[in-house]
């Protein structure tokens, strides 16, 4: 077709033009969208939108269209014939007369992403009216996942996504629910650096606390991770005092540690479906380089960093060397990686569960707190609270299904 021969856009959008919303309601079968558009086809009518979802093998199809041109004689005949062909297909069907396309959205959006475990009713409920009661209105709501949590995404306008998450921050609390509120736009889609904490997030288990058990100092590192919890050590010094009592533990534990390290369910899945995605990951840790490196290996990850035990004449010393990672450095270790990936800050995730990832979780673009202490939950943009690592996917606006198509092909 030449340049002259394409037709002229028409402004169907104007909101002086007579419009048309067509709504049908059945049973879902093959052919139903092409028949309602073959039969609205012979009135030359536009289409300005269009929506449709299946839900248990029914079907709602909306469909807002120009008016058709000439008299009201010409539209009572496209409402007859498309009446008298949803009833052919044993379809209702309303059509609303009105003007222009639907209303702008308001500004400040944002996506909501609400997982339960159930998801209720009740906790539906409160969410909604949570969003309502912040000025907001829900565009748009479908599912993420039925499984192993149920994972549903609220789009919502009308309101700023700072006021939104704190709004809904005191509600998920309340409900038990996990709630997670990000700021619509390209960026969600580009967030392309994922780095992760190691010790009860990644894995299930504390790094320092297997090498403890084979030294048999268990008790002596729980007293003093006690103390660091209480604020009466900083991380670096209780660091040190916890990795002192290894002192003298035969560097073939290393290997044993490592057979003991335990994956948390989904961390397997989401770290392939980050990568088939073209994500980077990452990982950082206050524990030990002798385990991440393994990790790091075994599991494919673009970035990893920790402490390193010394290890003199095949025995550990008690001493750590270079760089401590505590939380402090967590942060500075995300930065590093962020611009070795070529990905701007804003658009990295971490994830975390203690308080000397709090730095990090804060600087990332998206902080989620997995499975944490309160304090942590309380100070990063979002938590998830069930003991599912793939679920930090849906915080991204994955589906189920994508996944699994991600997850397919090994």
């Amino acid at each position: 077709m030449s340049a002259s021969q394409i037709p002229p856009v028409t402004a169907a959008t104007g909101d002086d033009v007579p419009t048309l919303l067509v709504k049908i309601f059945g049973k879902d079968r093959p052919g139903i969208t092409a028949g309602l558009f073959d039969t609205l086809a012979a009135y030359a009518v536009d289409v300005i939108d269009i929506e449709q979802i299946v839900t248990r093998g029914r079907i709602t199809l909306c469909a807002l269209v120009t008016a058709p041109a000439g008299d009201a004689v010409t539209e009572g005949e496209l409402r007859a014939t498309v009446h008298s062909w949803a009833d052919s297909m044993h379809l209702q069907t309303e059509i609303i007369s009105g003007r222009g396309d639907n209303r702008p959205r308001g500004t400040g959006r944002s996506h909501v992403t609400v997982l339960g475990h159930p998801l209720t009713a009740e906790s539906t409920a409160a969410i909604a009216a949570c969003i309502t009661d912040t000025g907001g209105n829900i565009d748009r709501i479908f599912r993420l996942a039925k499984y192993p949590v149920t994972a549903v995404e609220f789009a919502v306008s009308g309101t700023e996504t700072e006021k939104l998450r704190t709004a809904l921050a005191i509600e998920s609390a309340l409900l038990g629910v996990d709630v997670a509120v990000v700021a619509a736009g390209l960026q969600r889609r580009a967030q392309r650096l994922v780095v992760m904490d190691v010790d009860s997030t990644l894995i299930q288990d504390e790094v320092i606390e297997l090498f403890a058990a084979h030294a048999g100092c268990e008790a002596e590192v729980a007293e003093v991770t006690a103390r660091a919890m209480r604020g009466e050590l900083d991380f670096e010094a209780s660091l040190h005092e916890r990795v002192a009592l290894l002192a003298g533990l035969d560097a073939s534990v290393v290997e044993k540690v490592r057979a003991e390290v335990r994956l948390t369910p989904g961390a397997r899945t989401l770290i392939k479906t980050l990568k088939r995605l073209g994500f980077q990951v990452g990982v950082v840790s206050g524990g030990f380089t002798q385990v991440t490196d393994d990790l790091r290996e075994r599991l494919g990850l673009d970035f990893a960093s920790a402490n390193t035990l010394e290890i003199v004449d095949g025995k550990l010393t008690g001493r750590v060397t270079g760089e401590i990672v505590d939380r402090a450095g967590k942060a500075r270790l995300l930065r590093r990686f962020a611009a070795e990936a070529g990905v701007p800050l804003a658009q990295t995730v971490a994830v975390g569960d203690g308080a000397n990832d709090l730095d990090m979780l804060n600087a990332a673009g998206l902080g989620v707190a997995f499975n944490a202490k309160p304090v942590v939950r309380e100070a990063a943009h979002t938590a998830v609270n069930v003991p599912f690592l793939d679920t930090v996917l849906y915080l991204l606006g994955v589906t189920r299904e994508e996944v699994e198509a991600a997850n397919t092909h090994e």
